[in-house]
């Protein structure tokens, strides 16, 4: 298991602790909304601790800053669709469409990079990746018996695509980091700009801003104190999960960027299944879980070094 499997295991960890926290936040009277403010505006303080206050330079990059900021608009869209996906369907099967996302990013990698800047995808990548998705879908399918199944699938299905994206664009600079100034990534950053540690703060800095206004043209009123307690915890939850999950993206082999996501999102899956089987009784498929694991097990195992081994 490589490093970048690592992060990204740990990254799932951390992701399910927050939304363990927004979960608290709701059982104790609150609304999503002022949940993911908080949660949001504390995830921008973390980052900037784990970034340029942890490496100590503050360098600024404006074409940087900018990119980030551009993918914090894309992550803050995905969530408010997101919300009303779960507003107006089954959250099960919301949160199963969302996680087989996962499997898309290194498809369009490898169609718009390629094996030039480390994208390759075999075999055993896709037989991994759709055994995720039937087990991602196995677990989350209920009957769905809605008035307004086309609304939510409208909002379901566009989650999918701007979590996709928003997972691309995370990859997308880390090639900048690997390539500076290379020709061929659409984009050009140059070395100091593209290690720009403003990058995840900015992302963060437009998520909460969009959040933010939401919040204040839904609600007349004043954050809880339960949604304000579990917003810090979620929100620190988040970005350290986060910066795991972006050090995973740059850290990663050719052989790992393949499944990476996939990983996150069952290990995320899981650990929520765990805490919701324990503290609230839930009824878990467990079969559905192993189908998942044996994806990201098919998947991730370099089976071509162990046979000619």
């Amino acid at each position: 298991m490589g490093v970048g499997v690592e992060l990204m295991i740990v990254a799932g960890g951390f992701i399910a602790l927050s939304n363990y926290c927004m979960r608290k936040s709701i059982d104790a009277g609150g609304s999503t909304k002022a949940y993911l403010m908080i949660q949001l505006f504390i995830t921008f303080l973390v980052s900037i601790l784990l970034n340029p206050v942890r490496a100590g330079d503050f360098t600024w990059s404006p074409s940087m800053a900018s990119f980030g900021f551009s993918g914090g608009l894309i992550l803050a869209l995905m969530m408010l669709c997101l919300g009303r996906a779960l507003e107006t369907g089954p959250s099960s099967l919301t949160f199963a469409m969302l996680n087989s996302s996962t499997v898309m990013p290194i498809l369009l990698m490898v169609l718009l990079f390629g094996k030039g800047f480390g994208f390759m995808y075999n075999s055993f990548n896709a037989i991994g990746s759709l055994l995720v998705v039937l087990g991602l879908f196995w677990a989350g399918w209920e009957t769905v018996r809605m008035a307004s199944a086309r609304k939510w699938l409208a909002f379901a299905s566009a989650a999918f695509v701007l979590h996709v994206v928003f997972l691309v664009f995370m990859q997308w600079r880390a090639l900048f980091i690997h390539f500076p100034g290379e020709k061929g990534l659409l984009l050009s950053f140059d070395s100091l700009a593209a290690k720009s540690h403003w990058f995840m703060p900015m992302v963060f800095l437009a998520a909460f801003l969009v959040q933010f206004i939401v919040y204040l043209f839904s609600s007349g009123k004043k954050p809880t104190k339960a949604e304000m307690q579990y917003g810090i915890i979620g929100g620190v939850a988040n970005g350290v999960g986060t910066f795991c999950m972006i050090c995973s993206t740059e850290k990663s082999s050719s052989f790992e960027l393949a499944m990476i996501f996939p990983v996150f999102a069952i290990t995320t899956l899981f650990i929520c299944n765990m805490w919701g089987q324990w503290l609230y009784k839930e009824k878990v498929n467990w079969k559905a879980n192993a189908f998942c694991m044996a994806g990201v097990f098919i998947g991730t195992v370099d089976w071509g070094s162990l046979i000619k081994g």
